[in-house]
């Protein structure tokens, strides 16, 4: 098919041979969807040498791409909206690493469609606790931040985990 795999007439579902798989969100902007295929196509090819850590990579990417985690076509719960803004985040930050980071916007942008304005102070809160956590870093002007120091301004978000 050009268009890409069939899928089930409500469009949640893309069918390969004969099996349902759970469709990536199609508000996701292209450009982020890009970003996030790559990112789980990278995750995938070091499973055997990275193991349990390149399996988080793919879940990350996953979820982020709405393809597992709570279902993009229902309205989510603030747990299910957080977990995939900071997997959003945390996939993004690592597809870029080590040469760029990443704006909290895209990971809104990602996750909330033409919505995403009204997920930025979750998103900017997701980041403290994933900084917090130790697996990400907020950055300004190439500084990292205290998560729990207030701040203001834009802020650029970086892996800690070397690509």
């Amino acid at each position: 098919m050009a268009d890409g795999p069939e899928r089930t007439p409500d469009g949640h579902h893309i069918v390969v041979d004969g099996r349902r798989w759970r469709a990536t969100d199609p508000s996701i902007p292209e450009p982020l969807r890009v970003e996030l295929v790559a990112e789980l196509m990278d995750a995938r090819r070091s499973v055997r040498a990275d193991g349990t850590a390149a399996r988080a990579r793919v879940q990350a990417a996953k979820v982020a791409l709405g393809e597992r985690g709570e279902p993009w076509w229902d309205e989510p719960t603030d747990a299910g909206r957080r977990e995939r803004i900071a997997a959003a985040i945390v996939a993004l930050a690592r597809h870029r690493a080590p040469t760029s980071t990443t704006c909290p916007s895209d990971a809104a942008r990602a996750v909330g469609g033409e919505g995403w304005r009204d997920l930025m102070d979750l998103t900017r809160d997701v980041a403290r606790d994933l900084a917090r956590g130790g697996e990400v870093e907020i950055t300004q002007k190439g500084r990292a931040l205290d998560p729990d120091a207030p701040w203001r301004g834009p802020v650029r978000i970086r892996s800690v985990v070397a690509p």
